[in-house]
């Protein structure tokens, strides 16, 4: 069986793995102020050739989250065309408490960036809440699970 190295991983399968996220920028530096809000430590990036720009992060799961402008993905994908209509993906972002998802959330919308759904307690026993990113991704900012908090039936998540 191949083995596969990623981010300090060793792993033993012919299935794919996802292991990165390329999300292309329309307003790079926009961008790269949102996901550093957020938290991640992104660096400036590359920007040679002239107007191409590229930033990237090695989380600590392996998984490498990449900021590209529309530049730069026309280079690696000759197919990419800007997008047509709003993303039908949400990028999770786990946060190490209840408290941190409402702190995050509070600074986020303060700052500017649209609130999709305010913080609640999920069905499933975490704290959660999405924002959305400058170029309109959905992020969801979600707490460990806390078994004592689970609920059944599901309820719908309230309005924003």
């Amino acid at each position: 069986m191949p083995s596969l190295e990623i981010g300090g991983w060793s792993l033993e399968t012919t299935r794919p793995v996802l292991n990165q996220l390329n999300l292309v920028a329309r307003d790079f530096s926009a961008t790269l102020a949102f996901y550093r809000r957020l938290g991640l430590d992104m660096p400036d990036g590359s920007s040679s050739p002239e107007g191409v720009r590229h930033s990237e992060i090695t989380l600590a799961n392996g998984f490498v989250l990449e900021l590209d402008n529309e530049a730069l993905a026309g280079l690696y994908n000759a197919a990419w065309r800007k997008p047509r209509g709003s993303s039908r993906a949400l990028l999770g972002f786990a946060v190490a408490t209840r408290e941190e998802v409402d702190r995050l959330y509070k600074e986020l919308t303060a700052a500017g960036y649209e609130g999709r759904q305010p913080p609640y307690d999920t069905f499933w026993g975490a704290r959660y809440a999405v924002v959305a990113d400058p170029d309109g991704n959905d992020v969801g900012l979600m707490s460990p699970l806390d078994e004592s908090r689970r609920s059944w039936p599901p309820k719908n998540s309230p309005a924003p």
